[in-house]
């Protein structure tokens, strides 16, 4: 059963539709507690950071978000829902996010922006939901202002627009994209297919959502549940 969080911002049907029409159930709910029924997670939204992040804290949808990752479910970020996963956001001065993975989100430098259309992906190493072997040929359909600086080692796939743009990054059970799946023809819904079919990950290696003490954690890595988390924060 896959959950889509519904927190006030984004179509969230054309993703409900996606995934209904691949015949997988799906619900979407605006019910923090009703996540627990669901055995994969979405999170999507267009819009700005700061409105969005607001709206997650004061609905209650965190220790949701954070608890279901920390029990394995793979878990999707769709756009904005990319965003919301790192550090911070500089959209509208600075705003803490969701701290998943680290690093921030930034304007797009000196391009016309947003960034909107049809851009070439480029898979940058072999995940669930990507494979090495598909095609450099694909096309995916984005619209954003803002980019993910990412830390290379989650980067699982990039594209070119006047520079590189973190497209997808990857990090045990959790997986976003910057890129609209359900707008992206076949290619996005292969995608969508795929992280339909993940199977939760084992709890010896999920996510550590715990903060790192700044120089045990810088050089030794925070350990939560058997997962060690090597890289410095930002």
């Amino acid at each position: 059963m896959i959950g889509i969080i519904d927190y006030g911002m984004g179509n969230l049907k054309s993703v409900e539709n996606a995934f209904c029409k691949l015949g997988f159930e799906v619900f979407v709910t605006a019910k923090p507690n009703e996540l627990d029924r669901a055995d994969r997670i979405v999170l999507s939204g267009t819009g700005a950071f700061e409105g969005a992040i607001q709206a997650l804290r004061s609905q209650g949808w965190v220790k949701k978000i954070k608890t279901a990752i920390r029990r394995g479910k793979p878990f999707l970020g769709i756009s904005l829902g990319m965003q919301l996963l790192f550090e911070t956001s500089e959209e509208n001065g600075t705003h803490e996010g969701l701290g998943i993975f680290p690093g921030k989100v930034t304007r797009i430098p000196n391009l016309k922006i947003p960034h909107m259309g049809w851009n070439r992906l480029e898979i940058r190493k072999e995940s669930d939901i990507f494979s090495v072997r598909d095609s450099n040929d694909n096309y995916v359909y984005f619209a954003h202002s803002y980019r993910a600086e990412a830390d290379p080692a989650y980067v699982s796939a990039s594209t070119f627009y006047g520079t590189d743009l973190t497209a997808a990054v990857e990090r045990d059970n959790v997986y976003a994209l910057q890129f609209h799946p359900e707008k992206s023809g076949p290619t996005g819904i292969e995608i969508l297919k795929r992280f339909a079919l993940v199977q939760p990950k084992s709890l010896r290696r999920v996510v550590s959502l715990r903060k790192p003490t700044y120089g045990a954690a810088l050089f030794f890595g925070s350990y939560y549940g058997g997962y060690v988390d090597s890289f410095p924060r930002h």
